[in-house]
């Protein structure tokens, strides 16, 4: 029969996975890096992925295909329950949500390991893949930062990262504006507080401008600074 269906451009999937998530039929599963649709008679055809897809690698068209069958969703969906009650959630591992905790070192043993502890509490990290309803966003403080700043900031984590969450994106790179992710973020968080790390470049002044708006789109007295970074990795008075 004809009807719509989705259809993957493999060229332009990063392998996010996101549409993974996003798709409540089970009908697509990632396979070597790429989103596949893996059966076309799980998908209803109503693009629920397409938003999620950050590259625009999903697109609707209408063909002779197998009909949508419910039964055999229902079906699939429960066996995928089950394989993944005991295993992260998710399409692509690198986008999966997760806490990280580290163990705390004692006075006495930093004289014996040197060693410099992360100061990252979350995954993923980037703006993009973030989960906006992720629980580790709840009460926290926030850092978005550019990710040059992680480079040319020598104690970029004990300095900026410790206690807070922090993603990271650059406006020159991602396609898109990260305004309404943000957004999403403070909307649906009990933010505390907001840090923007930006380095002294012009391209910067994308995720400061993207934050600004999504402070003013959540309606949220939030408290909020901007730090800059030069390309000395020194900091400017702002």
């Amino acid at each position: 029969m004809k009807r719509d269906i989705i259809i993957i451009d493999e060229e332009k999937c990063n392998g996010c996975g996101l549409c993974v998530e996003g798709c409540h039929e089970g009908a697509l599963k990632m396979i070597d890096g790429k989103a596949k649709l893996i059966s076309e008679s799980y998908c209803d055809g109503l693009g629920d992925c397409l938003p999620q897809c950050p590259t625009d690698a999903i697109t609707i068209e209408q063909r002779d295909v197998a009909a949508y069958d419910e039964e055999a969703v229902q079906v699939n969906m429960a066996k995928k329950q089950l394989s993944t009650q005991s295993a992260p959630t998710g399409g692509c591992p690198g986008s999966r949500a997760m806490t990280i905790e580290h163990k705390q070192t004692t006075e006495s043993s930093k004289t014996i390991n040197t060693e410099v502890q992360s100061e990252l509490r979350q995954w993923p990290c980037q703006i993009k893949l973030v989960p906006p309803n992720a629980p580790y966003f709840d009460n926290a403080h926030l850092l978005i930062a550019a990710d040059c700043t992680a480079y040319a900031y020598a104690n970029f984590h004990n300095d900026f990262m410790k206690n807070k969450i922090t993603i990271i994106g650059c406006p020159k790179l991602d396609n898109g504006d990260y305004s309404d992710k943000l957004t999403e973020i403070l909307t649906n968080n009990e933010i505390k507080s907001v840090t923007v790390l930006r380095m002294q470049v012009p391209c910067c002044g994308g995720i400061e401008s993207a934050t600004k708006q999504a402070l003013i789109n959540s309606g949220k007295m939030i408290p909020w600074s901007i730090t800059t970074i030069g390309t000395n990795g020194n900091i400017i008075e702002n």
